[in-house]
């Protein structure tokens, strides 16, 4: 097998193990968000230096300490990517799936108008038109929903600046995970405590399979993040880009299959209008890619860092 066909195999796995996720959040109930949350820091941080460790990669450390303006970016990432995972887990198990994989479709649109606003690129023709069929798709649901989609909104926009933040950054993933980890697991340890203390912890007293399933989640967040670093090393952008769909398919799958969320018709041409924009968006990638020339100074399509 060539490295780029076990890189495609690497990055699938891993966008098929994401797109399963809302399975496997919805079995940590009825621990609450919070709880499950910070037990997902807490674990992943304990794996990640198992990983780190049979590794013997600790250096990086060194360059963390030295240089406060990057741990102060490190910082930033670990508060966006608490929120977007604590969003995630609030939508997964409030029974509105369908709108956590909105989230993940809408993503790439708001990576591209941050590179407009952020980064001061510029949009060709096409990239504008996907950016406001999106935007238009969001009035629909709106409208639809009675109100803005916000746990949509929400995962798309901490997950955007998240991904700019780490593209700033550039840490390898697996330590980029466990520094992040690390500074969120002194408030989520003192919540445990707390939670504990007052009572209103399930961890450990619901049954034998949460509680494994409660640590599980370590591995769970870090095998993903895992695979998706050897799929990056070995694809192409455009074949991450494209491969990144994946995921919200196979949750929006989940919110409909598995556990029969409502899909109305305004709600199914919300969606509708948002997989037209990324249909434009992916095709004017690829054409883009296979034009012959200089490249242009516009926005190159974005390839979204992995989530959740």
């Amino acid at each position: 097998m060539s490295e780029e066909r076990r890189g495609y195999l690497y990055g699938l796995t891993a966008y098929v193990l994401w797109g399963f996720f809302p399975i496997y959040f919805k079995q940590l109930k009825p621990s609450g968000a919070l709880e499950i949350l910070a037990h997902r820091v807490i674990w992943s941080v304990v794996f990640v230096s198992i990983v780190l460790a049979a590794a013997r990669n600790w250096r990086f450390l060194m360059r963390i300490v030295r240089s406060p303006r990057l741990f102060g970016g490190i910082s930033a990432a670990a508060v966006l990517i608490a929120i977007n995972w604590g969003t995630y887990i609030y939508g997964v198990n409030s029974d509105r799936v369908v709108e956590t994989a909105l989230g993940y479709f809408i993503t790439p649109l708001v990576l591209v108008l941050l590179g407009v606003t952020v980064e001061r690129e510029r949009l060709r023709a096409w990239q504008w038109a996907a950016v406001a069929v999106g935007g238009i798709a969001v009035v629909v649901l709106t409208i639809d929903y009675g109100r803005l989609p916000y746990i949509a909104l929400l995962l798309a926009a901490s997950f955007g600046t998240y991904s700019l933040v780490k593209k700033r950054l550039k840490l390898p993933p697996a330590e980029g995970l466990f520094v992040e980890s690390s500074v969120l697991a002194i408030p989520a340890l003192v919540y445990v405590v707390w939670l504990t203390a007052a009572g209103h912890a399930k961890f450990g007293h619901v049954s034998a399979t949460h509680t494994a399933l409660m640590i599980f989640a370590g591995v769970a967040t870090a095998v993903p993040l895992l695979l998706f670093a050897a799929s990056a090393n070995r694809v192409p952008m455009v074949g991450i880009g494209i491969l990144q769909y994946v995921a919200p398919i196979l949750q929006l799958a989940c919110g409909l299959l598995i556990f029969h969320e409502p899909m109305p018709p305004a709600r199914l041409a919300g969606f509708g209008l948002v997989w037209i924009a990324l249909i434009i968006f992916t095709v004017d990638a690829l054409r883009q890619r296979s034009t012959p020339g200089p490249a242009a100074a516009t926005a190159e399509p974005v390839a979204a860092l992995p989530p959740r």
